[in-house]
């Protein structure tokens, strides 16, 4: 591919040919403020803010969109620019609702942030404003157009990466508006709850529903024994709230901070990951044998991923695994074994998750998910609201002791439990276990790499008892389509299928922390957080589910045996076909 030679600021730069003035500068050394643009995902060049100017051009162009050619001068920061940045940012604030103060993305609001760097007057264009009702309809999101900048990014992942395609600009000139068919609420259409949306919202006019009222209520009660338990990917995440760089591992931080808070018990949802790939396991080589068993099979811990083929392809339900997710299964043993081990009633028992993921939200009030006759899951909070909840504590998590562990007896997980936060680490977690229990072989090396990594999808064989079996992973719903397309259509070739909502898996779920587009240009955000799974994993001395000594004990004090007749009533659960419209 041919060089092109340019300069931007006067700093001499060569790039690929083809390459965006915007990636050039950021190349020589320089910021150029983005709103709609976000690298890998949406690139209107709509909002107007990444203009630069061209040495003997007179018009200002569009960093995101313009193409360098040989000899090019770019300049970034001249009068003439900036002049024009501060009047396009005080144009949308004349038409944003202004609340800050008690918007949840103040601090980390892009829109935010750019009118303090150019010293915006938030009142210089006053005049008619849109009013729009919030639309809170759904038990997992909130969408408030008033605060919308019309970025378009949202579309973007809705329909281009997830292919779910519910929200789309309606509306012309000063009345466009982002909404749903119809004007419908989103309750009212097939969303599926995988919070991509949120990630990529410059703004406020995105968010999940907090429930973080209910913890605290749940926390205030007494005559509640108040359990907690967090996923695989928030340890690698949390951390970002606080300042810390992305793919930091604050694992110990957030069991203190979750103790600090007042929970009386703080464990590790790894547990029951380990459960998953033991019950999920079994249910694989059950199907194997069984030649008239729905194939490929496909996992089922990813809720959005659920939501998804419940509305799209109701006739290859049969296909899922039965297995709950590993937060239900959480729930579901906390208030069955553990209940009757601490002798109380489960009714007495509240059970709260931290998750990466608002699909959560809706999880927990599926039908089928109360193994004890009462909710599995009492409340679940995302990453994000779990590090609110910690600075409204005022807790101090830089202070907090790193190396606090999670509690006793139920807070002991495999690695293999831990990669489920990874693309491709369900499927891994389970190769471990199935390749093992098949054989009654010990694996010489553990690691299945060709699963690893954030490609959308991935594909591999293995060799179980003398049978090749053909595997495959999928994160995106966009990607998901392709294989279920295949599937529906006669052409899969595949034995095993892992598929997760979001791009990257749950490390990068739509209740992470929001990286804003300017880090994202620079960091591979899905890549950099796995690695402090696949860190732990590698360091870890118990790296398979069915070595954990815990998940043992549970089979061998009250299931009796992975995919049991009580295992069945506790553990599994089963699906509905949704209605689009």
């Amino acid at each position: 591919m041919k060089n092109i030679n340019l300069t931007v600021n006067g700093v001499p730069v060569t790039v690929p040919e083809g390459t965006r003035v915007l990636d050039a500068a950021i190349k020589a050394g320089f910021k150029v403020p983005t709103l709609c643009y976000m690298k890998d995902l949406c690139n209107e060049s709509s909002c107007r803010v990444c203009v630069v100017e061209l040495k003997n051009n007179r018009k200002l162009v569009t960093a995101c969109s313009t193409v360098v050619s040989e000899g090019m001068e770019v300049l970034t920061n001249t009068p003439k620019v900036r002049a024009s940045r501060k009047i396009t940012l005080e144009l949308m604030l004349s038409n944003h609702h202004k609340e800050c103060l008690s918007c949840v993305r103040s601090g980390k609001c892009e829109l935010q942030t750019l009118a303090t760097e150019y010293g915006c007057d938030a009142s210089k264009y006053e005049g008619a404003m849109n009013s729009y009702n919030v639309d809170d309809a759904t038990e997992y999101l909130v969408r408030d157009n008033n605060k919308c900048i019309l970025c378009r990014r949202c579309v973007a992942a809705c329909n281009k990466v997830q292919s779910v395609g519910v929200i789309d600009a309606g509306g012309r000139g000063f009345v466009t508006r982002i909404e749903s068919p119809f004007g419908k609420s989103l309750s009212q259409v097939p969303c599926v709850a995988c919070g991509q949306c949120i990630n990529v919202c410059p703004t406020g006019a995105l968010r999940e529903k907090s429930s973080i009222g209910e913890v605290e209520r749940l926390l205030a009660d007494k005559s509640k024994t108040v359990i907690v338990g967090t996923a695989p990917a928030v340890r690698a995440a949390l951390g970002e709230e606080f300042g810390y760089p992305v793919g930091t591992d604050v694992e110990g931080k957030m069991v203190a901070a979750l103790k600090a808070i007042g929970f009386d018990k703080v464990f590790d949802v790894n547990m029951t990951a380990d459960m998953t790939i033991m019950e999920e396991g079994t249910e694989f080589l059950a199907r194997l044998k069984d030649k008239s068993a729905p194939m490929p099979m496909i996992t089922s811990c990813s809720a959005g991923w659920i939501r998804f083929i419940e509305f799209n392809y109701p006739e290859l339900l049969p296909n899922l695994s039965t297995c709950k997710s590993p937060q239900q299964m959480f729930g579901a043993i906390m208030k069955t074994y553990y209940a009757k081990k601490l002798g109380i009633d489960p009714k007495d028992m509240a059970v709260v998750t931290v998750m990466p993921c608002i699909a959560k939200k809706f999880e927990l009030t599926r039908d089928d998910e109360s193994a004890a006759g009462v909710p599995d899951i009492d409340a679940s909070i995302t990453t994000r609201e779990l590090a609110r909840m910690i600075k409204n504590y005022g807790i101090d998590f830089g202070a907090l002791d790193a190396k606090t562990e999670f509690d006793s007896p139920i807070g002991f997980g495999s690695t293999a439990g831990l990669l489920f936060g990874a693309t491709g680490g369900v499927m891994e977690a389970a190769l471990r276990t199935v390749a093992e229990v098949a054989t009654g072989e010990t694996l010489d090396n553990v690691d299945f790499k060709a699963v690893r990594g954030t490609k959308g999808i991935k594909e591999a064989t293995v060799t179980l008892c003398g049978q090749t079996l053909n595997i495959a992973v999928a994160s995106g719903l966009g990607n998901a389509r392709k294989i279920m397309d295949d599937i529906k259509a006669g052409k899969s070739k595949y034995h095993f299928i892992e598929i997760m909502a979001c791009p990257g898996g749950c490390v990068n779920g739509g209740g992470q922390p929001i990286v804003d587009s300017a880090t994202r240009n620079v960091v591979d955000v899905q890549k950099t957080r796995a690695k402090v799974l696949y860190k732990k994993d590698k360091n870890s001395a118990l790296r398979k589910s069915h070595e954990n000594p815990i998940v043992k004990t549970l089979y061998s004090e009250f299931f009796g045996e992975p995919n049991s007749h009580l295992a069945h009533e506790v553990l599994h659960t089963s699906y509905v076909e949704r209605k689009k419209y």
